[in-house]
């Protein structure tokens, strides 16, 4: 899985990594991380970036793209990664396509988390005073001011790019301002569509409204179909079944030869049945 997480600064990017990281086994690639490693790894692109940096100039893209290549050229990179920070404009995007390309490699995809930036800021402004009430250090990034400088560099540079991936077919968008477990799930719910996914591909909220409902019964069998042709069997039967009639009419035909024949019999056997009535003299 090699995906790119979009959202401005307090959209949750770093959390919602972490836990794709825990799930799929991937690593997250931070470019100030692997700049920083570059450099103390003394390679040729983090010596060029040191001088880079020495001097207090930004680092152009071609260095940052070639730091990115050689990282996900490492074993521990081999099952995906989630880019963190970068890219951040529409030409390190294309830079990096292309640097995918040459290896064979694409991306499985970009997900936009879609926040409310006032209420970003409101959220800030709460933490400050609850942190302040605790009698807690604030950090460089508590500060509503800083924020909304942040938010306004992230609308200019960008969020260009969610144009730029949306064109491409490769943009998700999720509600970030969801619970945390509701996002996470929604996530993965995008990429179990793809092959290196889970088994299943059913939208989270759609499994929790199905299981709601109750399980429909088994249909009953219907009942087979009768045909107009007779079995033997059935033949056996209705000629087992005739009507009333036509029984006493059977009866009587096969009946009325054997009877005459009787009287005939009984006729003959009496004495003197055979003489003719005479006259007296």
């Amino acid at each position: 899985m090699r995906l790119i997480l979009l959202g401005p600064p307090g959209a949750g990017k770093g959390t919602q990594a972490q836990r794709l990281v825990a799930k799929h086994g991937i690593v997250q690639l931070s470019t100030g991380d692997m700049l920083r490693a570059a450099v103390k790894a003394g390679t040729p692109v983090g010596l060029r970036a040191k001088d880079i940096m020495d001097r207090g100039d930004l680092v152009p893209d071609e260095i940052v793209v070639a730091i990115v290549s050689d990282r996900i050229d490492e074993p521990d990179a081999s099952n995906g990664f989630i880019l963190d920070g970068f890219p951040r404009t529409v030409a390190q995007a294309e830079a990096l396509e292309k640097m995918l390309a040459e290896k064979g490699l694409r991306l499985d995809g970009v997900i936009e988390l879609k926040v409310d930036e006032d209420i970003l800021i409101k959220r800030i402004e709460s933490r400050i005073a609850e942190m302040r009430a605790r009698g807690e250090a604030l950090r460089k990034d508590d500060d509503p001011g800083v924020l909304k400088s942040r938010l306004e560099v992230y609308r200019r540079q960008t969020a260009p790019l969610i144009d730029y991936y949306r064109e491409k077919g490769t943009l998700r968008a999720v509600d970030g301002m969801a619970p945390i477990d509701d996002v996470s799930a929604a996530i993965n719910w995008i990429f179990q569509k793809s092959p290196g996914g889970d088994e299943t591909s059913e939208n989270p909220a759609k499994a929790r409204k199905k299981q709601r409902k109750p399980a429909k019964a088994a249909a009953k069998p219907k009942p087979a179909a009768k045909s107009g042709r007779k079995t033997p069997a059935s033949k056996a039967k209705a000629g087992s079944t005739k009507s009333k009639g036509g029984a006493r009419r059977a009866k009587k035909a096969s009946g009325k030869p054997a009877r005459k024949a009787d009287r005939k019999a009984a006729k003959k056997a009496r004495p003197g049945a055979s003489r003719k009535p005479g006259r007296r003299y």
